[in-house]
């Protein structure tokens, strides 16, 4: 499943440089808190001391579960295809929120089972809907590959119309199943540590979810040190598609932000493969779900807002992309101390 993917250095050089810069602004040293951190990353991962970042894009990558046939969520498998068609009449909260940020909104149906694919959403579908992880292999890993060099694409085809800041979203029921599964696969975490009530599940829909994917990760024996393995084993077409997506991110020197926990876990997966990515993501939220922050830990990655979402679609990412445009403006326009005459902070 090994492919070439050269993922290049942030500068150390640029980030040096931003940090003397940021320390000189008309503020007390560290006042700023995360927006400072934005600032000195964000020139080490373009190499600009003020990156543009007006042209922007949030992308989701939708697919359905096999595991949703164990009654795992709280709705039916077709709110999937039902919601992609929200995401084409432009009402759903993402539409929106990606609006606001003044974003383009990009849906790839990855793995959904929706018999027609709107126009406005691109159609690169591996397979409707993986397999019943609790009977067999989510995807083969030819899938899991194809899912991920579609995420790769994506991004690069955003590039090239000049995009510079991209955030990842996922749809499809059943994926907090999946999700919690590729976690604990990941983690070793037990699988109640990682696993929430997704859509809104009871008592005892959620004790059934849980066993489901006890199940799962005892009938495949995941190993931790093989993250597409794991993908094929217990994962999604848009989590492999969202891996891909990171992937393809790092490979174009684009900061790239991570939603809620089902995002996040694809990171995972993408570091787990391809380590250097980390220095490319940066986390929205903190979602409400609980092996979120479990997962934003093992990615030494802090939250940049506390609202308790747990919807998806990206909705955190979109939410947190004016943050980072903020964070230039500051970086570029405040005053220094030289400015004003005044010599800068002491040692």
């Amino acid at each position: 499943m090994e492919t070439l993917i050269e993922i290049p250095s942030v500068s150390e050089e640029m980030a040096d440089k931003m940090k003397k810069h940021v320390d000189q602004l008309t503020k007390p040293v560290g006042s700023l808190g995360q927006l400072e951190e934005i600032m000195v990353r964000l020139a080490a991962i373009t190499g600009e001391m003020f990156p543009e970042l007006h042209q922007k894009a949030v992308v989701i990558f939708c697919g359905d579960h096999g595991v949703a046939e164990e009654g795992v969520s709280a709705y039916p498998q077709e709110a999937t295809a039902l919601m992609i068609q929200s995401f084409d009449r432009g009402k759903a909260a993402i539409n929106l929120l990606a609006k606001r940020a003044g974003a383009e909104l990009c849906v790839v149906d990855v793995g959904s089972k929706l018999e027609e694919v709107p126009e406005s959403v691109v159609s690169a579908r591996v397979r409707k809907g993986t397999r019943n992880f609790c009977v067999e292999k989510a995807m083969t890993e030819e899938e899991v590959m194809q899912a991920i060099q579609t995420g790769r694409k994506t991004v690069c085809k955003l590039r090239e119309k000049g995009v510079r800041l991209l955030a990842v979203g996922e749809l499809g029921i059943g994926n907090t199943t999946a999700g919690a599964a590729v976690a604990s696969a990941l983690t070793g975490m037990e699988v109640k540590r990682m696993t929430g009530r997704g859509s809104g599940l009871s008592d005892s829909a959620y004790a059934h979810k849980c066993r489901v994917i006890e199940k799962a990760l005892l009938r495949h024996r995941p190993d931790p040190d093989r993250p597409l393995e794991v993908l094929a084993q217990v994962g999604g077409l848009e989590i492999a598609g969202m891996a891909g997506a990171y992937i393809g991110a790092a490979e174009n020197r684009m900061p790239v932000i991570t939603d809620g926990f089902i995002s996040t876990v694809a990171a995972l997966a993408a570091a787990r493969w391809k380590p250097e990515i980390k220095s490319y993501l940066f986390a929205s939220h903190a979602s409400v779900e609980p092996g979120h922050s479990v997962i934003l830990k093992q990615l030494g990655l802090k939250p940049l807002l506390h609202a308790d979402m747990r919807l998806g679609e990206g909705s955190g990412a979109a939410l947190a992309m004016p943050i980072f445009e903020t964070a230039v403006t500051l970086a570029r326009e405040m005053a220094t101390f030289a400015d004003l005459g005044l010599a800068g902070p002491s040692a």
